[in-house]
């Protein structure tokens, strides 16, 4: 599973930096750790959202980051995390 807790195309996966697929790795372990406690997935998602925006802010400028958040409403407008709904009412 890619780093997005999406899992990528079959050619992303191949043009994953080792570093970000490492990260992702780590990110889906804790998730699990704090789902496996029973924390509100919620609350996972929010403290995620704002470790990750401050970390950002040590590294790019708001132009940056707001191309960021861009990149992920266009993902939600388009439908691209649908599947992950559709899969939870699967199992």
């Amino acid at each position: 599973m890619a780093e997005s807790g999406l899992p990528p195309a079959d050619d992303e996966e191949d043009d994953l930096p080792p570093d970000l697929g490492h990260a992702g790795a780590v990110i889906d372990k804790a998730i699990e750790f704090m789902l496996d406690q029973n924390l509100d997935p919620v609350a996972i998602a929010s403290a995620l959202l704002g470790g990750s925006l401050g970390l950002l802010a040590r590294s790019l400028d708001d132009a940056a980051i707001l191309r960021v958040l861009e990149n992920a409403t266009a993902s939600v407008r388009s439908g691209e995390l649908a599947h992950i709904r559709e899969t939870e009412q699967d199992n």
